[in-house]
Formats: structure tokens, C-alpha cells, sequence
């Protein structure tokens, strides 16, 4: 299994914050330049948020180098339906208060990331120690940690867009029913344009992923990619 940072994120290139100088068919060509650098012919793509966005081009337009497709906690790469609901005002509420954290302070940026996990978690309960110490390491991690925001101003794909209908890889869909970023009802959508794609909806969950949920979602991949 490969797990590697995107752009902005972690111990990856970085830019300074307030605009991506790249974009998002950039971060699907990183993709593939990864499988490149290890030598690997296909893999099967699991995709979270952003990430199952990537995942969606990258099947678009390197067919031949994907076996699977497993998109988690995102939406179609594509119009959607205009009667689902955008994203919650509490999140966009929360993240107008970002210019009043010191990033370059620890507890400053913990303070406010931990009120952000708690507004995704959903209706399960909220382990505010576990995500404390999640953030905490994300932080210390990262080459330039509010960079990660350049990612909200992602543009292009536009050559890709409305495309997932040719999508043709086994797909897994995988999405809590309590996301207040990507509403729940985008499944349909994807269920529809990518045909004979499979669903494991997670009751009560929010965008971020649970504890709760681990063994149900590696054992639904698992189950999908040996299938």
C-alpha cells in the first residue's frame, strides 16, 4: 500500500498559502508519477474527499493503469444534483475564523482544527483526546502546515468534468450519512453515472472518518478489490 502527501500537505513540495500554483489534473499526473517511480503497471485507487475527486480523473484519463476504484466521503467529479444540499454554513461559518489563528502556533492551530473535526464527526461520538493528538502530529509533520489550505482554490479538470459515465473499473463507494461537507444524496449520483458500482453507506457518520468504522471500511475494500 502506497500513502503519500499531495502537494501542500505534509512533507510534500509546499507553496505559500492563498493560492495553488497547480491544479487538480497536476495532482492526478503526481498520482501516476508515483506509480511510475515504483514500477507499478495498475493499482487500485482509494480516494477520500479531494482525493476521490483525483481518483475520478486519474480512471478518466489513465484507464489502463487502474484496477479498482474506491471513492470515500466525496461526490461526482461532474454535476451533480442541484436540489442536494451545498455544504453546511456551520463549516463555512468556521472556517471564516481562520485569519484570527497564529499558524505557526501549535495550540493556536489545534484549538481551531479540533472545533472544525468535531463540526464532520457526525452523530457518533467525538474523541476529542484521539483528535487532539491526530492534529498535533499532522502539525509537527508538516513542512508548512496552513499551506494545505491551497487546496480550496484548486481549479482545472474542466476536460475531465461531466466524464464519469465512461468510468468502467469495479467501484466501491464508501459515505457517512451524516457528511455536512459532501451531502450523503451525491452517493445516488454516483451509483448512477458509474454503472455496477457498489455502496456501504456509514450510518451516522460524518465527513471524517470513525474509529468505529475502520473494520467496516478495510474489510469492504478488501473485500472489493479481491472480488
Amino acid at each position: 500500500m502506497i500513502r503519500y502527501d499531495n502537494r501542500d500537505v505534509g512533507q510534500s513540495t509546499f507553496y505559500e498559502p492563498g493560492s495553488a500554483p497547480y491544479d487538480i489534473v497536476n495532482l492526478t499526473d503526481d498520482l501516476i508519477a508515483i506509480l511510475d517511480d515504483y514500477i507499478i503497471d495498475k493499482a487500485h485507487l482509494v480516494g477520500m474527499s479531494l482525493g476521490g475527486l483525483i481518483a475520478q480523473i486519474a480512471t478518466i484519463k489513465y484507464p489502463n493503469r487502474i484496477h479498482s476504484l474506491t471513492l470515500l466521503s466525496t461526490g461526482p467529479w461532474g454535476d451533480s444534483d442541484p436540489t442536494i444540499p451545498e455544504m453546511d454554513t456551520r463549516i463555512i461559518e468556521h472556517h471564516g475564523n481562520a485569519e484570527s489563528v497564529d499558524w505557526t502556533n501549535e495550540d493556536s492551530v489545534v484549538n481551531y482544527m479540533i472545533k472544525g473535526f468535531a463540526l464532520m464527526s457526525g452523530k457518533k461520538a467525538f474523541d476529542n483526546g484521539r483528535t487532539e493528538k491526530y492534529i498535533r502530529e499532522e502539525f509537527k509533520r508538516a513542512r508548512n502546515y496552513i499551506s494545505m489550505f491551497n487546496h480550496a482554490t484548486l481549479q482545472g479538470g474542466e476536460e475531465y468534468w461531466n466524464r464519469i459515465t465512461e468510468i468502467k473499473k469495479p467501484t466501491l463507494v464508501i459515505h457517512g450519512t451524516e457528511d455536512k461537507i459532501l451531502h450523503y444524496k451525491n452517493v445516488s449520483v454516483l451509483l448512477e453515472k458509474i454503472k455496477g458500482s457498489k455502496l456501504i453507506t456509514l450510518v451516522g457518520t460524518g465527513h471524517e472518518l470513525h474509529l468505529e468504522d475502520w473494520t467496516t471500511i478495510i474489510d469492504g475494500i478488501e473485500n472489493h478489490i479481491n472480488d
